[in-house]
């Protein structure tokens, strides 16, 4: 009987492609699917569905997955529970169990807590939101190197020696923020920056690909002022009335994280609603109504429920199947979003 490592070789893949592919995982190139799948035909491949599913029931997986927040204390995360849970479900026919819980962003020792506890209960796979600080991406290295893999999910950490990523390019939609804020305000505008908590890498990202697009491309978009929100409603309220109260120039704001609705309170709140242009992330329920209402002008979308899906899909082929993720860096589509295409 053929196997995957043979049609591999024929098709001038890696057997990852080739197991995505006949298990309708993930999207491959469709002149690459067409031959991989002739291939297989030619060869009268037929997988044995049966005896993956007992060999990995077998080992009896926990999968853990740790997450800044749950779907009761922020709209976003609710998407990404979404995700883990529809795909958990799937998996307990594998006899895969998911254990989800939920760290602050501010606390690394809190996260820590949090891996141990999972630890605790004889997980074989961690998939997180990591805290970008050392003493976590030493954490997880050491998970890694214990035979614990470890994939990252929404925001990404360096050198913490995890399988995979999976979760936006938050540079590259920093720079897409920035063309988007170019075309809404005719290439001319005063920015306002609200962005997130400082130990979370995807909003410095955000900055960074937005700041250094205007400076190599956007001359006349200029940067007045850069607040942070600690990704707070409450929070982000205060710090953006006070920013346009002393800039009354500002008529741009940019909002890299979480706090959205705040933010746009003291918009409103102070009678600028539909006269400044606001670009923002994510498509949560209050951000959509926003975007009706004419306070928000553009959103850009990370695909949060791939972003919970996805991680426990390579921990279950790694660990299942002795299969590597075919790509370290999964990136989820950038989508832009207006009023009149919600």
């Amino acid at each position: 009987m053929a196997t995957m490592k043979e049609i591999a070789k024929l098709a001038g893949v890696s057997r990852g492609t080739v197991d995505r592919v006949l298990n309708n995982r993930g999207s491959v190139n469709q002149e690459t699917e067409k031959s991989i799948r002739e291939i297989a035909k030619s060869l009268n491949y037929s997988p044995n569905i049966a005896g993956k599913n007992l060999a990995v029931r077998k080992k009896k997986l926990k999968f853990g997955f740790i997450l800044f927040a749950t779907a009761d204390s922020n709209n976003f995360f609710a998407d990404v529970v979404y995700g883990i849970k529809d795909r958990a479900a799937a998996l307990s026919d594998f006899g895969v169990s998911v254990e989800i819980c939920e760290s602050g962003m501010d606390h690394p020792n809190q996260q820590i807590k949090s891996i141990d506890e999972l630890i605790g209960l004889g997980i074989n796979g961690l998939a997180i939101t990591p805290m970008n600080d050392p003493i976590v991406a030493k954490k997880l290295k050491e998970l890694s190197e214990s035979g614990i893999p470890v994939v990252t999910s929404n925001s990404d950490l360096k050198d913490c020696g995890r399988l995979a990523y999976v979760g936006s390019n938050y540079y590259k939609s920093g720079e897409t923020a920035a063309g988007l804020m170019n075309l809404i305000t005719n290439g001319t505008a005063k920015i306002g920056i609200i962005s997130g908590s400082a130990h979370v890498l995807c909003h410095s990202e955000r900055v960074a690909g937005f700041t250094d697009c205007i400076a190599s491309s956007f001359p006349n978009l200029v940067i007045v002022n850069n607040v942070v929100n600690n990704d707070n409603d409450e929070v982000s309220f205060k710090v953006t009335h006070d920013m346009l109260e002393k800039n009354p120039e500002i008529d741009a704001l940019y909002l890299t994280a979480a706090g959205v609705s705040g933010a746009c309170r003291a918009v409103s709140g102070l009678g600028l609603a539909g006269k400044l242009s606001i670009v923002s992330f994510d498509a949560t329920p209050s951000t959509c109504k926003l975007l009706r209402d004419g306070v928000i002008t553009a959103t850009i979308a990370q695909q949060p429920r791939i972003q919970g899906a996805m991680p426990l899909d390579i921990l279950l082929d790694y660990l299942g199947m002795g299969t590597l993720p075919e790509k370290e860096l999964n990136y989820t589509e950038i989508e832009i979003i207006i009023k009149e295409s919600l």
